[in-house]
């Protein structure tokens, strides 16, 4: 069976891996005529490392990747809200991971392209649209050209020109008012050098995390860190592109941001460079598939950046694609794995929309009043802990038990 996947993502190149593991041939036609290392920081959670570790990677991941110790939860004025621990010694069965999303992409790209042939990725296809009868699927491209495949994936991110022709009309992006600012800064060694910092609530929130190992053992960090403020709708939503530079007004709302352990506007100020993004998601939709076509990844379920879960849903993905082709070749293994994944991912859609495992910063800043306040006396650990085991398991990445 030979298969294209439509994006060399982090999504895509996954699944070119373990449809390639599961001895199908696989072609990933990517639109942009030059991969680069862009983006900054993202988080792999253990459900994802697990899937990672098993394609042999362990080992480059903890040469690039910060093994993450835990996500600690405060209020604006420095208070620990909460300890959630994400690591092996927690009782995960892999690390999670905080890694540069180029690194990790690159990664995964010089792995394909090891093992399937130079020519597993093919830059400059932009996918533009398809046709398919009952022996397979023509897929045509920007540059006027077309080619045939057995199945077609759609791992064409936000924007998916295979999920437009899947699902015509479907509609502007949803949003809600929130906009981020992100950079990635050479910094000291905050804290254990181990931890990401998510600080605020909803409407002005700081996040913050170290993303190289390789810099961490130099004794120093690169320190990825994200600014949200909820406001307006942008006009340009749409055209939204992550790669977008930003202006640097918005870091006047974080003044009153007092951390223990960090400066955080230093931080954004010495960035050399913040790009700026609008929040945004799409609704669940009630299919993915059509006879040898379907979606994966942002394609398939686009979900705000709560809860550190887009990269690690779409690596999910790429193994239960895998796995499901290789039980029922064609399109009764794409709509098992529909099955499989696509409530299970509306649900994340649906669950980040409220706030997701943030939900206790929103609880701590409708009781703080300021800094003097103390958090055992506001809220209980039980409480505290019903949010984090909710959101665990509504994303796969439960404790192992036993």
């Amino acid at each position: 069976m030979y298969v294209a996947i439509a994006g060399a993502g982090i999504g895509g190149l996954t699944a070119a891996l373990c449809l390639a593991e599961r001895g199908m041939r696989v072609r990933v036609l990517e639109a942009v005529d030059e991969l680069r290392p862009l983006g900054v920081g993202i988080n792999l959670m253990p459900s994802a490392s697990t899937i990672l570790h098993g394609l042999g990677l362990a080992e480059a991941l903890d040469e690039m990747a910060i093994r993450t110790r835990c996500v600690e939860y405060r209020t604006r004025y420095g208070h620990l809200i909460q300890s959630d621990p994400r690591n092996v010694e927690a009782g995960f069965a892999a690390p999670q991971y905080s890694v540069h999303r180029g690194e990790l992409q690159f990664l995964l790209l010089e792995t394909v392209r090891e093992r399937l042939g130079a020519d597993a990725v093919l830059p400059g296809k932009a996918v533009l649209r398809f046709e398919q009868d009952e022996e397979g699927v023509r897929i045509f491209f920007a540059d006027g050209s077309s080619g045939r495949h057995d199945l077609l994936i759609g791992a064409d991110g936000l924007h998916s020109a295979v999920r437009a022709q899947i699902h015509p009309g479907e509609g502007p992006l949803h949003y809600e008012g929130t906009m981020m600012w992100r950079g990635a800064v050479s910094s000291g060694v905050i804290g254990d050098g181990r931890t990401m910092v998510i600080a605020g609530d909803h409407d002005v929130k700081f996040v913050t995390y170290p993303i190289s190992e390789r810099v961490r053992r130099k004794g120093r960090a690169l320190t990825n860190w994200v600014a949200e403020l909820r406001r307006d709708r942008p006009r340009d939503i749409e055209d939204a592109d992550w790669t977008r530079e930003g202006t640097r007004e918005f870091i006047e709302s974080f003044r009153g941001f007092k951390m223990p352990d960090m400066d955080i506007v230093r931080l954004m100020e010495e960035t050399g460079t913040i790009t700026e993004f609008p929040m945004v998601d799409r609704d669940p939709i009630d299919f993915w598939t059509v006879g040898r076509v379907t979606l994966l990844g942002d394609a398939a379920h686009p979900m705000y950046p709560i809860g550190a879960n887009g990269a690690s849903q779409a690596i999910i993905d790429g193994r239960c694609l895998a796995d499901t082709l290789a039980d029922m070749p064609g399109p009764e293994g794409l709509l098992a794995y529909e099955a499989a994944r696509r409530p299970a991912t509306a649900e994340i859609v649906l669950a980040n929309r409220r706030s997701g495992p943030e939900r206790v910063l929103d609880i701590a800043a409708a009781r703080v009043t300021g800094p003097e306040d103390r958090i055992e006396d506001l809220i209980s650990a039980e409480e505290l802990e019903e949010v984090a085991a909710s959101y665990r398991n509504t994303a796969g990445f439960r404790k192992q038990t036993g």
